[in-house]
């Protein structure tokens, strides 16, 4: 399936093929340079490939090539975030999101791409809202912030600490984008579900990591928590769907701590 783009680019394989559910990446070198050729499976991946070529490096690793399915970035070989939080570094790994979140969502001079609204991130919450408790809850929260969005603009979607890893030259960037159009505290909300759901849940960690992303990204911190909320019940709607029940209780359990907070 890479033979095509390896021809098109003129690239050469550096590397053992990987394979995500959306995806399919292979480590290349394009002009003597480390790079990874990444081939979407589906549409909302392609969706993401557009902002990635808006973002134009801004926050991003940078796009060297792109067309249709098939997005040419650069190598970054220095780890993601994952690993911070539990060696004690939680407070410095939200610095970092929320670094790279600020770059991304700066103002830029040409028109935003074609993409979705955030509110079709929400289907998945809606359906599972008839359920009642919390689902229904936190439905009836994200309408009310969907429904007066602030401060509106291109979105991430699914920025976490395992989709921002350091490039060569020691700076923090973001891959695997959603690509969606929405308000600007959203991005933030997956922070509270991350690293890992156990982690997540330590006592007092959402209301700490809240009260510094609010701090250090000029946001309101109860609309943040209302985000967060919104964020958790979906997550846990779509663990649901995918029939994995102890992870949609665990995020749920998420979902209780943003609300408590509220």
């Amino acid at each position: 399936m890479f033979t095509p783009w390896l021809r098109r680019w003129n690239l050469t394989p550096d590397g053992p093929p990987r394979r995500t559910p959306s995806s399919d990446l292979l480590p290349v070198r394009a002009g003597g340079r480390p790079a990874m050729l990444k081939l979407a499976r589906s549409a909302e991946e392609q969706t993401g490939h557009r902002l990635m070529v808006w973002l134009d490096g801004g926050g991003a690793a940078r796009v060297y090539a792109h067309s249709g399915p098939a997005l040419l970035m650069e190598a970054l070989p220095g780890g993601d975030l994952t690993g911070l939080p539990p060696a004690g570094d939680d407070d410095g790994a939200t610095r970092v999101l929320c670094a790279v979140a600020a770059r991304l969502h700066r103002p830029r001079p040409q028109p935003w791409p074609a993409l979705p609204s955030l509110r079709t991130r929400f289907r998945s919450l809606e359906a599972a809202a008839p359920q009642g408790g919390l689902y229904a809850r936190a439905w009836e929260r994200a309408q009310a912030l969907l429904g007066t969005p602030q401060d509106v603009r291109p979105l991430h979607g699914d920025l976490h600490h395992g989709n921002v890893r350091r490039g060569a030259g020691g700076e923090w960037r973001v891959i695997d984008p959603k690509g969606l159009i929405g308000e600007r505290g959203f991005d933030y909300a997956n922070i509270f579900c991350n690293p890992d759901l156990d982690f997540a849940a330590r006592p007092g960690r959402l209301t700490r990591q809240a009260a510094l992303v609010a701090d250090l990204a000029g946001l309101d911190r109860s609309r943040l928590l209302a985000w967060a909320l919104a964020y958790a019940a979906l997550s846990a709607a779509w663990h649901r769907e995918d029939g994995d029940p102890a992870s949609a209780a665990r995020t749920l359990e998420i979902a209780a701590l943003a609300e408590a907070g509220l």
